[in-house]
């Protein structure tokens, strides 16, 4: 996979969560077996912040020698330290076993950004 490619990818997946949370987060939360969003306005901005990642990726793409360092922060510390952050609160608070979802994927393209920006420039 190009490195190109990892950003178009992990720029739509945000924007995938980044919307139904922005538009519907308390049928996303029931969907995940969570308790509806208290105060709603959290998960608002969490999907604020997911639709602000996954734009910055489409930018990132289009040039991606100078803007590798966004890839770094988004797609390497961003999705690393999330995943990191869902397993952590499944184990100490309980959080649904679904949300463990998220941690494999943020993870994954974590892993996967991370050996991509080692390996070569684009």
């Amino acid at each position: 996979m190009s490195l190109r490619a990892l950003a178009l990818v992990s720029g739509a997946y945000d924007l995938l969560l980044g919307l139904p949370m922005l538009l519907a987060a308390p049928q996303v939360a029931w969907l995940f077996g969570a308790p509806p969003p208290r105060p709603v306005v959290n998960a608002w901005l969490n999907g604020v912040f997911a639709l602000a990642l996954g734009l910055g990726y489409f930018w990132a793409a289009r040039d991606l020698p100078a803007r590798r360092g966004y890839l770094w922060v988004a797609g390497v510390v961003a999705k690393g330290l999330g995943a990191l952050v869902f397993v952590i609160d499944h184990v100490l608070n309980g959080s649904p076993a679904a949300f463990l979802l998220f941690a494999a994927s943020d993870g994954t393209l974590a892993l996967v950004t991370l050996a991509l920006l080692v390996r070569r420039r684009e």
